[in-house]
């Protein structure tokens, strides 16, 4: 918050926010003294209003028009919000009884989360499934299929499924195959690669095969930037007045359907170890030229040094950024005790 602003220029900041939010709509001077019944003249909040805009907070698109705010005007707006915005109680119970009658399903809270997220900002929604920050070892099953073929499910500390088939060099009764499985995740379960690939090399035959496939497949995981994204709500944003068929708007798919650029928005937005903070970027934050119309709330959540996500919502500029804020914050919190209570499982000592 600027410091320079008096009461009365940071008053009528936040209504013309406030009402542009709501109108998409140029402010001006009279329909806010006679919206909000101020005690002054139209001609003192005319006065004020060029002030704003003169600091940079507030700008003119036409000579005879109204004002809307700037980049730094949501900025300011954003910083006075920031601490001070929650969800009423009976949304915040509603959400949470929704997320806890989907017990340990993580998808279903990835989807769940990205409806709640859409539903309450009104914006597009994203959400990353938790992933660790480290890929570690939970168990494996091998299946027989038909000849040499196997088909390898291993499961990861956090909740990540990765299925393959393998072949080996000769066939393998199912009894052994599941032997060997039972051996290997009671000798390597809580295991990161390194670990896991020191403790590989003491086994044998089928079983180091077995380990070395995995091992690959943890080297891979490693190397994922974030779990699955899920998205939703991207029709709220497209019926958008300044969005309606726009080049701006297609500029912002783009980013969305290129996976791999928007996983790294996101890293670069939200670093590691940032639980629950909020992060808000206006137009871009200059880093971004195909985001220069919108603005992204986002957070982190999960239990850290073990698996984490991030979750947003991406809208117009004069999007609700209280109603935003309020809820990646809450959904944050509330994701971020799902997976300490139910993925968060392991002893320590399975964990070094």
């Amino acid at each position: 918050m600027n410091e320079s602003l008096t009461e009365r220029q940071k008053l009528l900041l936040t209504l013309i926010i406030h009402e542009y939010v709501q109108t998409a709509a140029p402010v001006g001077s009279s329909h806010l003294v006679d919206r909000y019944n101020l005690d002054m003249s139209s001609a003192t909040v005319r006065n004020e209003l060029a002030e704003l805009d003169t600091l940079g907070y507030l700008r003119q698109p036409h000579t005879s028009a109204g004002r809307v705010p700037t980049e730094e005007g949501y900025r300011y707006f954003v910083t006075r919000l920031i601490q001070d915005t929650t969800l009423p109680e009976s949304t915040r119970s509603m959400i949470s009884h929704q997320f806890y009658q989907t017990r340990n399903d993580v998808d279903q809270w990835m989807r769940l989360g990205a409806s709640v997220l859409a539903h309450q900002s009104r914006a597009a929604a994203l959400i990353t499934s938790p992933h660790p920050e480290k890929a570690r070892f939970k168990h494996v099953e091998l299946i027989s299929t038909r000849g040499r073929q196997v088909l390898m499910v291993l499961v990861m500390m956090g909740g990540d499924i990765h299925q393959q088939v393998h072949t080996l060099e000769e066939p393998v009764s199912q009894e052994i195959l599941s032997e060997a499985a039972h051996r290997i995740t009671g000798r390597l379960c809580g295991k990161s690669p390194d670990q896991f690939a020191k403790t590989a090399l003491q086994l044998e035959s089928l079983e180091k095969d077995v380990a070395g496939w995995i091992l690959e497949e943890m080297t891979r995981s490693d190397a994922l930037v974030s779990g699955d994204i899920f998205m939703d709500g991207l029709t709220n944003v497209l019926a958008e007045p300044e969005f309606a068929g726009s080049e701006d708007a297609r500029r912002a798919l783009r980013i969305l359907e290129e996976r791999s650029t928007l996983q790294e928005l996101l890293s670069r937005s939200v670093p590691q170890g940032t639980i629950g903070g909020v992060q808000v970027l206006i137009g871009g934050e200059s880093s971004w030229d195909e985001l220069r119309q919108w603005s992204m709330v986002l957070a982190r959540y999960g239990s850290p040094g073990y698996a984490t996500g991030m979750l947003g919502v991406l809208g117009p500029m004069r999007m609700s950024y209280g109603r935003s804020i309020s809820v990646v914050r809450f959904l944050s919190g509330l994701l971020s005790d799902l997976v300490s209570e139910t993925l968060v499982d392991d002893t320590p000592e399975k964990m070094n």
